[in-house]
Formats: structure tokens, sequence, C-alpha cells
């Protein structure tokens, strides 16, 4: 991403871009950041975007071959083409590509074996997009909220990633809820985030697990009716606990040379989660947390089988994790 603002910065373009990853908003943000600097501050009459696999490559060579009009730079954008994910020979056709044309892919998954993809590696810039660290995901939501005249206190940033988490874009929606809701005040509380946001379930499971570990049955039961009112059906209850319980034992079994970040990736959970899962693993042995994901499963096969109703399942798994 440094290369990238590098490029802008200096308006010195690589030929091709490709940005995929799991982290949808900064490929989109760096595809926007591309488009704008590429124009600079011209129409669109020099751009166009396909989307698709069923793009037509014949027309992306047309188009490519054209110069630019009253410009330096003609730019073309092409998304979940899944041109890195099959053969094609499309990448016979980039050597040959005018200098005046810009070719950025946006890309939801690459096979890095893929021919396109190596040339991309080889003459241009492919960037994946991971989900952020900590510190950079409380820097992005100070940096916004900053940029729109409001300040926050680190443990409240962190209260707010505990609670919303999730992508990028969910975050800075939940930003944008906060903003509108302080107008005219500058500091954001958690009492703003308990009164706006949209709370993800998960911060809820959380909550249900401490409150398991500390023996509080019916804090416990609270938080299990609260979602339910919500209209979270028992069965993604269970879902939710099994995952959890699953990642907390993940947690618990991870080498200890792992950085969050590499903890994360290998795990499949956002980077500024991966503390507070470690925080509540030491609450429950290896061997109890292995008992806990069976009477998950125990319950879901009761269900299937009829042998109990759903709501009272949960409520009785729940009752016997403690």
């Amino acid at each position: 991403m440094k290369r990238i603002q590098e490029d802008i910065k200096n308006r010195t373009f690589h030929p091709v871009y490709l940005l995929y990853g799991e982290e949808r908003y900064l490929v989109r943000l760096y595809r926007d950041k591309l488009k704008n600097a590429v124009l600079d501050g011209g129409d669109e009459m020099n751009y166009s975007n396909f989307q698709g696999s069923g793009t037509d490559l014949s027309a992306v060579r047309e188009i490519s071959d054209t110069l630019p009009f009253f410009q330096d730079y003609r730019i073309i954008v092409l998304e979940d083409t899944k041109l890195f994910k099959s053969a094609n020979d499309f990448v016979e056709y980039l050597p040959s590509m005018p200098d005046t044309t810009i070719l950025v892919f946006a890309e939801k998954e690459v096979d890095k074996r893929n021919k396109l993809y190596k040339y991309v590696q080889k003459n241009g810039l492919a960037v994946e997009m991971s989900a952020m660290g900590t510190a950079e995901t409380k820097k992005f939501v100070a940096v916004k909220l900053r940029d729109n005249g409001k300040k926050i206190r680190e443990n409240t940033a962190e209260y707010f990633l505990e609670q919303v988490g999730g992508s990028l874009n969910n975050i800075e929606n939940e930003l944008e809820k906060l903003i509108a809701y302080t107008y005219g005040r500058e500091e954001i509380t958690k009492e703003d985030i308990d009164a706006i946001c949209n709370v993800l379930v998960t911060g809820q499971i959380f909550k249900m697990l401490d409150a398991i570990a500390s023996g509080k049955k019916q804090e416990v039961m609270r938080l299990y009716h609260d979602l339910l009112e919500l209209k979270e059906s028992p069965m993604s209850i269970l879902y939710l606990l099994t995952r959890h319980f699953n990642i907390l034992l993940q947690v618990k079994t991870s080498s200890g040379g792992l950085s969050k970040q590499e903890m994360a990736k290998k795990i499949g959970i956002p980077p500024f989660a991966v503390g507070k899962y470690q925080v509540q693993s030491k609450h429950f042995t290896k061997d109890r947390l292995k008992e806990m994901i069976t009477l998950c499963t125990d319950t879901e096969f009761d269900f299937k089988r009829g042998r109990l109703s759903d709501q009272i399942g949960v409520e009785t798994l729940l009752i016997q994790c403690m």
C-alpha cells in the first residue's frame, strides 16, 4: 500500500495493478485512489470499468489501445473478473499495451500460480489487502473521527471495536452514526456507543462467556434472552457458541511464538479481537473447552432428532456449561 501511495505522490504509475484480499474496504479505497490520481482532476472520458467473469476482453483491449484524450493516461478498472483464478490468454496482450494505459484489477481471490498473477507481480504491482492489525484499526478510527472534529479515548476505541468489529466497511458505517449522533459534542463515549451502534452478536457471546466463567447464571440467561429479542434464532446462537468455543480452544493451543496478526489469519478472526480471546481463554481449561464443544454438537444432534425444542435446548446447554 505504501508503494501505491508513492506512485500516486510521484505520478509514476505501474502499467498494471492487482488489488485483492479479504479487506474489501481497502481494495475499494485504493482502487478509487488510483483512479482519481490517474485522472488528475479530469473528467471520466479516459476511464472505463468492467465487472464480472463475463468481461469482454476484446473490448478491454480495444479501449486499452486507444490513446487518452487531453490527458497523460487512460485507466481501466476490472473488478471480480476471476481472470486470476482461471487459465486465459489475456496475459499475452499486456506486453504490447500502450504506455499511456493503466489497468487496475480489483479481485476477491487470486491463484498465485496463475500466469496473469505472475506477470503482474513481475511487471506491475500486486497488493494483498489483509485485515489491519489492532493498532492500525484504532488509528483508522481515530483519524476518521479527527477528520470530523471528534475525539475518542484509546480504551473507548477498543470498546467500540469489540462491540461493532467486523470489516472496515462496517466500522466506518458505525462511525458515521456516532458522528451524527454526537453532533455539537467533541468526545465519543462508551454511552454513545451503547446508545447508537449495532452491536455484533459476537459481542454478546463474549459477555455470555464471561458470565459463564464467573458463574453468573442470571446474567447468562438475560444475555441469551436479549439475543432472542433481537430476533436471533436459537440455532444461530448455538452456531455462534460452537464457533466461539472452537476459537477459544485454538487460541489456547496456538504456539506462543505467533504474533496477533499471524494468529488472527490462522484462526480467521480480526487481529484486534485476538487479545480479548486470549484473556477469555484463560478462564477455561483445554479439556473444559472440548467438553463445551461436545455439548454443543450433542445439542444440535438432539434438535435434529426432535428430542427437545431449540430454545430450551440452548438454555440447557448454557446451564451445563457453567
